[in-house]
């Protein structure tokens, strides 16, 4: 079988890489199932097209049709789920471990917009309780509102749930209204694009709503600041060199880390009764 050439989906089009091919093997047998390459992407011109295009658009909503429009993802997903089944074999995962990635990822949308609309108002903001005297005489008053950030959430998402591990993040980021670019672990990421790509068929985002990067994600975090976030999954190692990122560190990026590895907390052997030991975190 002819490996596919997967696409990036950047500024509002598919688009391979120009180079350096990574080849993304079966877990299976070994066999070359896809190829995968983000050289010659702009990242800026990535993160500043979410910005321009897909938040504004994005805010234009209110929680309701933000709601209505991952109502209208999830029933298109799974209209062809049978598409994303076929290529989750080659990730090694069994049919029940399918299930929850794909089904329980389309089921994560379906929660969502639920939520969106059962919980939330009609409207662009949400209100944080009542108004408050800061003034004596209540001359002076305020009001708390949550409203969506005005950047754009970069999404790191990890090999083992190459679906749901991009559609959990998604769903509260759309229904914040805010834009975001995946960045799906290479390994799997030909079923994340097959996703990726069902989405963008339905034609109920927005332009800038999702961008996808399916290689390296070069130098991305560079072009980020106030407003932006990143949400990591994968191991602590990894997670404590995005948080010494200077963007995240310095420019005041949030950033947000499920690790899923167990970490030393100090690698120094310590002794307890003359036996030397290794403090970990398990």
């Amino acid at each position: 079988m002819k490996p596919i050439t997967l696409q990036n989906y950047a500024e509002g089009r598919w688009v391979a890489g120009s180079g350096g091919l990574a080849e993304l093997r079966s877990a299976i047998d070994g066999e070359v199932v896809a190829l995968a390459s983000s050289q010659g992407l702009d990242f800026g011109a990535m993160a500043r097209f979410a910005r321009e295009q897909g938040g504004p658009a994005l805010r234009a909503l209110t929680f309701h049709q933000r709601a209505g429009m991952l109502k209208a993802l999830a029933e298109a997903l799974t209209a062809r789920m049978d598409e994303l089944y076929a290529l989750s074999a080659n990730t090694g995962a069994t049919k029940a471990d399918s299930w929850i990635d794909i089904e329980g990822g389309i089921g994560t949308f379906s929660v969502y917009q639920g939520k969106g609309r059962r919980e939330l108002p009609n409207d662009r903001i949400l209100i944080d309780g009542a108004v408050e005297a800061l003034s004596r005489h209540g001359t002076f008053q305020g009001l708390h509102v949550y409203t969506s950030l005005q950047g754009v959430a970069v999404h790191i998402n990890a090999f083992n749930f190459p679906v749901w591990g991009m559609l959990e993040k998604l769903a509260p980021t759309f229904l914040a209204g805010m834009p975001a670019i995946v960045k799906p672990a290479s390994a799997t990421a030909y079923l994340t694009e097959a996703a990726a790509r069902i989405m963008l068929d339905a034609d109920v985002l927005p332009k800038g709503a999702l961008q996808l990067v399916v290689g390296s994600a070069g130098d991305l975090l560079d072009h980020l600041g106030v407003g932006d976030i990143v949400s990591f999954t994968g191991s602590a190692n990894t997670a404590a060199k995005l948080k010494a990122h200077p963007a995240i560190a310095n420019e005041g990026v949030r950033f947000v880390a499920e690790q899923d590895s167990a970490e030393r907390l100090d690698p120094r052997p310590r002794c307890d009764a003359g036996k030397p030991r290794v403090r970990s975190l398990h």
